[in-house]
């Protein structure tokens, strides 16, 4: 599988023993972990590599998250975790990654056309100068390979948490 549409790869992970809690499926603290990785796979890709940023001193925060978790996920699953670009402006990005599992949860991946994500998330991302510890313009080349990225949200992307009503 070659990775998003968009021309971004794929991350994959195992679900290891350490995840899993006791219900006996990968604890939610794990499944923002693997999104973190996954956001980590993404950043050289479109320029803010490693050596980016101890020259620039600049990288990116995540601002806000919004996380949903759709299916228990078993120890040994095989994730893979599908990431978009949807949205850049000058000093900011929104994310979308969807996880997937195979193997124990037999559900597939991504390019199983009937499998469903386990998991999804929305991130805000600040492209942050550490040194000045404010938001700051991504470089142009960044940008622009961010904006040759932009895709269409998926149907989920944008929601918020619900009211619950009042007993």
């Amino acid at each position: 599988m070659s990775g998003g549409r968009a021309g971004l790869p794929d991350h994959r992970a195992v679900v290891v023993p350490e995840w899993i809690d006791y219900n006996g499926h990968m604890s939610e603290a794990f499944y923002v972990l693997v999104f973190g990785h996954a956001t980590d796979a993404m950043m050289p890709e479109v320029g803010l590599d490693e050596a980016y940023r101890e020259r620039s001193g600049c990288s990116l925060y995540t601002a806000e998250a919004h996380v949903r978790y759709l299916r228990e996920v078993p120890e040994g699953a095989e994730l893979t975790v599908r990431t978009r670009v949807l949205g850049v402006d000058a000093k900011k990005c929104r994310l979308a990654h969807e996880m997937y599992a195979a193997g124990p949860a037999g559900r597939g991946g991504p390019a199983d056309g009937s499998a469903a994500p386990v998991a999804t998330t929305e991130l805000l991302m600040i492209h942050v100068d550490q040194g000045a510890g404010r938001a700051a313009p991504f470089p142009e080349p960044v940008r622009e390979r961010l904006a040759s990225l932009v895709e269409a949200a998926p149907e989920w992307a944008g929601r918020s948490i619900g009211p619950v009503p009042r007993s």
